[in-house]
């Protein structure tokens, strides 16, 4: 029988000081990154926000709104104007001293109040003057913008540790199934030999019928790793937004992470701390928009345009009017003291939230440190039973093709070899898996 086959294999667990090159990884990150739907629409949401803050900064600026109206008028309310009655005798006076007819009767006047036949064109121009109400608001929308964005950085951190997960188990799997080709040799060789053993009566039948179980054993466990090697590749190219079936190129991967990873146990460069600070600092300002009727307001305004009767356009029609207006709440039955005490209510809630979640976060670096080394510890132990299974099996070969081992020791022997192998691979992958959890706990890894 053939050892060599399996045991090219195991050479490759059994090596533990190998550079890992990750490109392959570190280039289907930032392909996610750039091309993930949740993160476009995160993207959709940071320009909401953002054109929200232009809307808020041009509130400071005059605005400018160009008005027209026409009217036509009969009927309704008048104002009686004596006319008559006051120039008449005048009039009469003078026509009697200069004996002549020069001065007319005058007929008093009833003039209607509505305007008729009757336009006005203007320019409306408005511009704040104090306004606290709208510097709070700016703040406010800046804090929210940049609120958006670390929520962006949040998720991209996520999907990075995902992706990273998502690939290890890939690679565990792809890895699991070289094993399994491999056993799947090894006990067809053993089935032919043992067949033909028998054929020479040189054994019974019960080895013959065992290998045979062993082939068909080994066959299902194949079958089963490419199933879940077919889960890992659609999960895998789903977090990159790519066609479920692409296939996916693999990094060489025969050591553990760096152990130095487990020195940094900071939280403070996580974007969930800096998510609550951001609030905080919103928060603070909303208070001061809720305060901010304690400071009057102060607008101006200017209309310039023309305006007259039957659309005559002259010298006299010409007009501009300036103003400003001064608003400044007296008593509003305690609506903006309400309103201030809730807005300091929410502040509250979010800095006894961020304390609390500082501790959560300082509890998740803890246990990822403490599961990454206790990963380590299972792949050493992984690598000696695997050292201790191979020369177990390698032995117990070499007497059974003397006559002088039982095949039901050799199959022991070779199931505690491939047991140790696959656990030595689950093991070594799955530090890499713990390693990205701690990259996820102490926000260590660089994402653009």
């Amino acid at each position: 029988m053939k050892y060599s086959k399996i045991g090219f294999f195991l050479a490759g667990l059994l090596v533990s000081k190998v550079t890992v090159a990750q490109t392959n990884l570190d280039s289907y990150i930032s392909y996610a990154l750039a091309n993930n739907e949740r993160i476009r629409q995160q993207q959709f949401v940071l320009s909401k926000n953002l054109y929200a803050l232009r809307e808020a900064k041009s509130l400071f600026l005059p605005t400018v709104n160009f008005n027209t109206s026409y009217t036509l008028a009969g009927g309704g309310r008048t104002v009686d104007f004596p006319v008559g009655d006051l120039l008449n005798p005048v009039y009469k006076s003078l026509n009697q001293l200069t004996s002549s007819s020069s001065f007319p009767q005058v007929h008093n006047q009833s003039i209607l109040l509505n305007p008729n036949n009757f336009y006005d064109v203007k320019f409306h121009i408005t511009y704040p003057l104090i306004n606290a109400e709208l510097a709070y608001n700016k703040k406010i929308k800046t804090q929210q913008y940049d609120l958006q964005k670390i929520e962006i950085a949040v998720y991209k951190r996520e999907l990075a540790k995902e992706i990273k997960i998502a690939y290890y188990n890939f690679l565990q799997v792809t890895a699991a199934i070289k094993l399994y080709e491999s056993a799947l040799l090894l006990v067809n060789e053993n089935e032919r030999i043992n067949t033909s053993l028998f054929n020479n009566q040189k054994i019974n039948r019960t080895a013959v019928v065992r290998s045979s179980n062993e082939v068909t054993k080994i066959t299902a466990q194949l079958s089963t790793a490419k199933q879940n090697q077919a889960n890992a590749k659609a999960l895998f190219n789903f977090l990159l937004n790519q066609p479920l079936l692409n296939d996916i190129k693999i990094d060489s991967i025969n050591s553990i992470p760096d152990a130095a990873i487990v020195a940094d146990t900071t939280v403070n460069k996580r974007e969930e701390l800096l998510k609550l600070t951001n609030s905080i600092a919103i928060n603070k300002n909303v208070i001061g928009l809720a305060n901010a009727y304690k400071t009057p307001k102060l607008n101006s305004f200017l209309d310039a345009g023309t305006q007259g009767f039957d659309f005559n356009i002259n010298n006299k029609t010409a007009y501009y009017f300036f103003g400003l207006s001064l608003e400044w709440p007296i008593f509003t039955s305690g609506k903006n003291k309400n309103k201030s005490r809730q807005a300091e209510a929410d502040l509250n809630f979010t800095e006894s939230q961020k304390s609390y979640v500082q501790q959560q976060l300082a509890l998740q670096v803890k246990i990822a440190v403490n599961s990454f080394t206790a990963a380590v510890i299972n792949y050493q132990a992984a690598l000696s039973q695997v050292a201790a299974s191979e020369k177990y099996y390698k032995d117990l070969l070499k007497l059974y093709k003397e006559g002088t081992a039982l095949y039901i020791e050799l199959l022991d022997a070779q199931n505690q070899l491939v047991t140790a192998t696959l656990q030595a691979n689950i093991s070594l992958f799955d530090t890499w898996i713990k390693q990205a959890e701690i990259e996820r706990a102490n926000a260590g890894l660089l994402i653009q």
